[in-house]
């Protein structure tokens, strides 16, 4: 028998959770739901007392929980990323970190479209021009088709994106730490991260935050757009150094289009990209659709149910 704790709510009805827990429950094991954020570590550590398995979603997981659960054995994220949870915490213990890659795939890479579109034609500002009453003004705008679109990170996400960014009829061009054949069979021409930077009109960036990608795109980067270049961010904020992207936008360099912060909003009164110009934003929800997070549910417990059975899961660790 074991114990299985799922630390915070995963956005699904009551209905799902029963159906997908009772997988468990059904073989003796113990299952216990919280539907709330824990306030702080030592919360945290009280809900997890003594579980064998914690399920989690975005919100982080310090190295103090973990060490703190002498039963830990495997961490279920509900999420792609795994840069909230204390990696090294779970190295140190031996215990497993799955998550649920995937599951977002599509409603990330159409958001990165949607803030594409926004940026080309203005559409956030001709919705408050005419909720205000006034008219087009000079709000014209730019076609996608015939662009050059650089993917920054051709992963699963990345590849999703640039198939879309395909069919509009934009060219390819991309930036990854290895070549993917997927890639080159949409026409993608890899090419160095500069390279990418000087030569897109549209840039839109899927790396994973990790130690080699932070801070991947700064001053050298930016200075390499083209002026009126569009940047898009769907990944994770601290990819893109935050003051030097506010500083090339109050410019008038550039535009962009963010989905991710190094935090998620709401943002402090005195961060960098506070009333920015040439600027769109969404408040971190690329993976938040109805039809994704109930996906991420039914694959966060199979990775569950699949571990316990001795099965292949979706092992990150």
């Amino acid at each position: 028998m074991m114990k299985i704790i799922l630390l915070e709510p995963l956005g699904i009805s009551e209905d799902t959770l029963q159906r997908l827990s009772s997988t468990l429950t059904e073989q003796g094991h113990i299952f216990k739901a919280y539907d709330s954020v824990a306030t702080d570590t030592d919360e945290l550590i009280q809900r997890a007392e003594n579980a064998d398995v914690l399920i989690i979603a975005n919100h982080p997981l310090p190295g103090d929980v973990i060490r703190a659960d002498q039963s830990l054995k495997l961490v279920s994220v509900a999420f792609v990323g795994i840069d909230h949870v204390d990696v090294e915490a779970c190295k140190e213990k031996g215990v497993l970190i799955s998550n649920t890659g995937g599951y977002c795939d599509d409603a990330v890479a159409e958001l990165a479209i949607g803030l594409t579109l926004d940026c080309l034609r203005n559409i956030t500002e001709c919705d408050a021009a005419v909720q205000a009453g006034h008219g087009k003004g000079s709000l014209a705008g730019h076609e996608l088709a015939g662009k050059t679109v650089g993917i920054v990170g051709t992963g699963a996400i990345g590849l999703r994106a640039a198939s879309i960014f395909k069919a509009f009829g934009c060219k390819l061009i991309g930036y990854n730490r290895s070549e993917k054949t997927a890639a080159k069979a949409l026409g993608l021409e890899y090419m160095s991260l500069l390279d990418v930077m000087a030569n897109a009109d549209i840039i839109s960036v899927h790396t994973p935050l990790t130690a080699e990608t932070k801070g991947l795109i700064g001053e050298k980067e930016i200075a390499a757009m083209k002026h009126g270049a569009i940047i898009i961010n769907t990944a994770r904020g601290p990819v893109i150094e935050t003051e030097v992207l506010a500083r090339a936008l109050r410019e008038g360099k550039i535009k962009a289009g963010l989905d991710v912060f190094e935090n998620d909003p709401p943002l402090p009164a005195n961060h960098p990209l506070i009333d920015a110009p040439n600027l769109v934003c969404t408040p971190h929800v690329g993976f938040d659709t109805i039809e994704s997070i109930d996906r991420r549910a039914e694959m966060v417990f199979e990775n569950v149910t699949a571990w316990m059975g001795g099965n292949q899961i979706r092992k990150m660790l």
